[in-house]
């Protein structure tokens, strides 16, 4: 497990030009290394607020994005067209504009795709064996205030599944109700996790999952009640925080 370091900013928009500008890093870094990176997005406000300045920025980047791999670590099991979904937001505010290939956007099947959520899972772990390069270079999650990542939830049995890439998750807490996710299995075959926050309503799951993690409150927290706790980095594990978010620490 690594040790997490903590980047405290001044606000959502600092914390996204933030972890825009170490991708882009990351990136380059990488595939002056010889590799092909595969990132894992995150959805919900901040992405859309990081996704904005990573088209912003790209111009000024070394980043080939015609070899780079993305992938997204949940994805809510819907129509094709529906706003609900995280690959539909990431495609309209930068991954077209960059010019990823859309051969390398790994998107979940929707509906139109796959008879049930169950079959959509099965669907995305084949893609991950076949396209997915052994691990991600950077998985970037987000936390919900029940401290929940990915589609992981609290209580759900899809925290215990194990020897499987993906799990398809019925009666999420929030709506839609249908998802696929990434299991922890597969969320931890990273060189780098990234866990963005924002906002006063996170920051007592922040705490939670930040002392539960290390044991500064006497004890390590339980993954069915602190599903953040069951995700680490390879080599780097980095909680980019807004000072709203981070105003329990």
């Amino acid at each position: 497990m690594t040790t997490p370091r903590i980047e405290v900013h001044d606000d959502d928009q600092a914390l996204a030009t933030a972890v825009a500008g170490e991708l882009l890093t990351r990136l380059a870094d990488a595939q002056a290394a010889g590799r092909v990176p595969h990132i894992a997005l995150t959805g919900g406000t901040i992405a859309e607020v990081v996704h904005r300045e990573l088209a912003r920025l790209a111009p000024g980047a070394e980043v080939d994005w015609t070899r780079v791999e993305v992938w997204w670590g949940d994805e809510r099991y819907v129509e094709p067209g529906s706003p609900d979904r995280n690959a539909g937001q990431a495609r309209e505010a930068f991954l077209s504009a960059v010019g990823v290939p859309d051969a390398h956007v790994h998107e979940v099947p929707t509906t139109a795709d796959c008879s049930s959520v169950e079959e959509a899972a099965t669907a995305y772990a084949e893609a991950l064996r076949e396209h997915g390069g052994g691990g991600f270079e950077v998985v970037m999650l987000g936390l919900g205030p029940d401290a929940h990542v990915a589609s992981l939830f609290p209580g759900h049995p899809a925290l215990d599944v194990r020897d499987a890439l993906t799990v398809a998750v019925h009666d999420s807490p929030k709506p839609p109700p249908e998802r696929v996710s990434l299991t922890f299995e597969a969320l931890n075959r990273n060189r780098a996790l990234w866990i963005l926050v924002s906002g006063e309503g996170k920051a007592e799951a922040v705490a939670r999952a930040l002392a539960g993690r290390t044991g500064a409150g006497g004890e390590l927290a339980d993954v069915h009640e602190v599903p953040a706790v069951g995700v680490t980095g390879g080599e780097e594990t980095i909680w980019f925080l807004d000072r709203a978010s981070a105003s329990r620490l």
